[in-house]
């Protein structure tokens, strides 16, 4: 019997039956009066097979996309008319996601919204011509974040902003259940794929991702009719100069040549070092690259740059004009990302340059900012990394020191060697906040430490026994990129991460104090300067200052009528001695005791270290001569 009935579902997998075929074999044993267990193993085959036909079926629809993202992708090698192409996107994506209506918009740069490019299934004119404004409905939503959306019922949704119009054409289309994925092309949206239904219908994530898949596939296609027509218009124009087009045969041929070179570049990611070279060897010259601050980069071929002196003047004609500028015999080429200055390409040609080696090294710019961003995607994403350590180390009680240190050693920094932190005092123009926290995050890495922002303040964590020397080459070496006066304090060496918290307090400190004391542009650690510093500045915050040192002493007492104020004084007008200090308060010594453990819990466990010990006294003597009121005993 189990072997008649496995070759019944067999045929029936074989011709690709129904799903409900499947019961006929159940309901002819039934009928036939098959005993119980014969109809119970028959049943179990029959779900064995429905799982066969689920796997089956699931593989067939995975080639299917398979064959239309590869279908795609041949239409694109052989690209020649872009509607074609972009109907034949659109129409795969309604076929292979079963959905009614399948549809393109695209961006209109110049009036700042989105309309209707292709349709597939639609049936209404007033859809067909519909605009999608910036955020406005579930398509301008998309392109406004780069994200894809989806709804089952999209007239009930209310994370979408509806209007009228569109509300009337989707209604007039008849449209439920919404898909939209973006078209990128870089990190610029160019406009939106969809899927729709009918119906409500609940979208599942493989859809969305072959949705996506052939989003990228149709972006791929606009940028490369782009440029095809870009190329087009070229030959036209060179064709109706052909003498001249004879005559640069060879600038055009080292154009083609840096293209390859630079392209390859990018592919295996390769640096500003790398464009500099292809630059050179295709230009005949020497190239140097500057940053925004026009520092250098990378020099190739001799060096650019000495006779050239008004670089940002250079730098700034070429980012208005769009393209690069000639200053006596060197040719200048803004690196640009955006509105955002990233530095610039100097080249002094052996020759000089034609068009086409004008390109080159603008198409050189605009490779180097690629690169350059890249780099910094990279660094920021460490730099997280590494603030985010920095952060728990500082911020957080030390709970598992030893997960600490594991994460410590993926990012190559070692806790239990010796480190000094540096904090940079708030004379930093916060306006060059960012600025100071990227170059922070540069500098920790190359020297084996963590940066990060704490309260408004860039601090360091870096290897070292002394922090003195090393606050004073922070505040030099920020203080020459910003441009102005820096100030920093040092702390430690702290050895492990219990020890990395209080040093960075210390340096808080000493950064405060050294601008109280009117050392700005300075650096020095807590041991240099001591804590008299804290009281000579002018304009010095007292209150501030009581507030941060035995502010959690004072509220304790407002809050609960306690005496701990009184205790510290008579505690340290004793000698710090507890038996003599319950003389002068006339208590027992056990309060005193009990009295000075829960300053400790306030203050923290090393308030009676010399320093700690000076700077809270400075801090009672100051809240006394400001009149607080009276204490119990």
């Amino acid at each position: 019997m189990a072997r008649m009935s496995t070759g019944v579902f067999l045929e029936l997998l074989a011709r690709e039956a129904a799903a409900v075929e499947f019961e006929g074999p159940l309901v002819a044993a039934r009928a036939a009066g098959t005993p119980a267990g014969a109809l119970a193993e028959l049943e179990d085959v029959k779900l064995q097979a429905l799982r066969v036909r689920a796997l089956l079926e699931r593989r067939r629809r995975r080639e299917e996309e398979l064959s239309g993202l590869y279908d795609t992708a041949s239409d694109l090698a052989g690209l020649r008319d872009l509607d074609a192409v972009l109907n034949a996107i659109v129409h795969r994506a309604r076929t292979l996601l079963g959905a009614d209506v399948a549809y393109m918009t695209l961006t209109d740069r110049e009036r700042g919204d989105t309309y209707m490019r292709v349709t597939d299934g639609s049936i209404s004119a007033r859809f067909q011509r519909l605009r999608l404004g910036m955020g406005v409905g579930l398509g301008g939503l998309v392109t406004q974040t780069a994200t894809p959306y989806v709804t089952a019922n999209y007239s009930q949704d209310e994370r979408f902003r509806h209007t009228s119009e569109i509300d009337a054409g989707v209604g007039e289309e008849g449209l439920v259940a919404i898909l939209g994925v973006p078209l990128r092309l870089g990190s610029h949206v160019i406009g939106v794929l969809f899927a729709a239904n009918r119906s409500e219908r609940p979208f599942a994530r493989e859809e969305v991702s072959l949705l996506i898949s052939l989003a990228a596939h149709a972006a791929v296609a606009i940028d490369t009719a782009r440029l095809l027509a870009e190329t087009q218009v070229a030959l036209d124009e060179l064709s109706a100069a052909n003498a001249v087009i004879q005559a640069h045969s060879a600038s055009v041929e080292r154009a083609a040549a840096a293209h390859d070179r630079m392209t390859s570049v990018v592919l295996r990611g390769g640096g500003v070092e790398d464009v500099a070279t292809a630059v050179t060897e295709v230009l005949d010259g020497a190239l140097v690259v500057l940053d925004a601050d026009e520092r250098r980069l990378a020099v190739a071929g001799g060096d650019a740059g000495p006779e050239l002196d008004q670089v940002a003047e250079a730098v700034a004609a070429s980012r208005a004009e769009g393209r690069s500028v000639r200053r006596g015999d060197v040719w200048v080429a803004a690196v640009v990302a955006g509105a955002e200055n990233l530095g610039a390409l100097i080249l002094r040609p052996e020759h000089p340059l034609v068009d086409a080696d004008q390109q080159i090294l603008e198409r050189a710019a605009q490779v180097t900012a690629l690169v350059l961003l890249f780099r910094r995607t990279v660094a920021e994403a460490e730099g997280r990394v590494r603030g985010e350590l920095l952060d728990d180390l500082i911020s957080r009680p030390i709970g598992d020191p030893d997960a600490l240190r594991s994460r410590a050693r993926r990012l190559g920094v070692d806790l239990d060697a010796p480190h000094v932190v540096v904090a940079v005092g708030e004379a930093v123009n916060p306006a060059h906040r960012q600025r100071s926290f990227s170059w922070a995050v540069s500098y920790a890495a190359a020297h084996g430490g963590l940066a990060a922002l704490q309260r408004g303040r860039v601090v360091l964590m870096l290897p070292a026994p002394d922090a003195g020397p090393v606050a004073r080459e922070v505040a030099r070496d920020l203080g020459r990129i910003l441009g102005a006066a820096v100030t920093a304090g040092g702390a430690g060496p702290a050895v492990g991460p219990d020890g990395v918290a209080s040093a960075f307090r210390d340096a808080d400190r000493a950064a405060t104090a050294l601008v109280a004391l009117g050392r700005v542009g300075d650096g020095a650690s807590t041991a240099e300067l001591g804590f008299v510093g804290l009281l000579l500045g002018q304009d010095r915050d007292v209150a501030g200052f009581i507030t941060s040192t035995v502010g959690a002493v004072v509220d304790y007492d407002t809050r609960r009528g306690t005496g701990l104020v009184k205790t510290l004084e008579a505690y340290f007008g004793a000698g710090c001695s507890s038996a003599r200090a319950a003389e002068t308060l006339h208590v027992h010594v056990n309060t005193v005791t009990q009295r000075l453990d829960r300053i400790g819990a306030l203050l923290g466990s090393d308030w009676q270290r010399p320093e700690r010990a000076l700077e809270v006294q400075l801090a009672l003597r100051l809240h006394r001569l400001r009149g607080p009121a009276d204490e119990p005993a």
